[in-house]
């Protein structure tokens, strides 16, 4: 099974921007932790992180092509506005899960809404490094067609 993990503005600065919100771990540390339940899992992922809306809306169109089985994004800030985004998770129709280290809904009133919440199959968020394990348990298990349809 093959799994894109997509990882938005940011959040390459894992450690470093807001360690009291975001917590002291890095963005390696981050990858390292997926990395690990990937091959305990027995998945391959793939990990791209960009800074740029458009870098990350080309990425999902290569993930159409490439025949990715699911895809796990956190779009950082661009959750909250970019309806480009929306648009290209929606055009690719691979089964996409959104991620959060944080809880937007508990966050500032501007975070509180994801604009690309109804195009993803799921959404995991609020349990920071563990909120990328539940959506790769998810995602395994979606693909795999042991959890039912809610």
């Amino acid at each position: 099974m093959n799994i894109l993990i997509i990882n938005g503005p940011n959040l390459n600065m894992l450690g470093i921007r807001e360690p009291q919100i975001y917590g002291e771990q890095s963005y390696e540390d981050l990858l390292a932790f997926i990395r690990k339940l990937g091959q305990q899992m027995q998945l391959t992922i793939e990990f791209f992180q960009s800074n740029h809306e458009g870098l990350i809306i080309d990425k999902l169109h290569e993930a159409y092509f490439q025949k990715y089985d699911g895809i796990i994004i956190n779009p950082g800030a661009l959750t909250h506005y970019s309806y480009a985004l929306r648009d290209a998770i929606k055009a690719i129709g691979i089964p996409t899960v959104e991620v959060h280290l944080t809880d937007i809904r508990k966050r500032e009133p501007y975070r509180n809404n994801s604009v690309i919440a109804e195009v993803c199959c799921r959404q995991f968020l609020g349990k920071g490094f563990l909120s990328y394990q539940e959506a790769l348990e998810y995602l395994k298990g979606e693909i795999h067609g042991t959890f039912k349809k809610s």
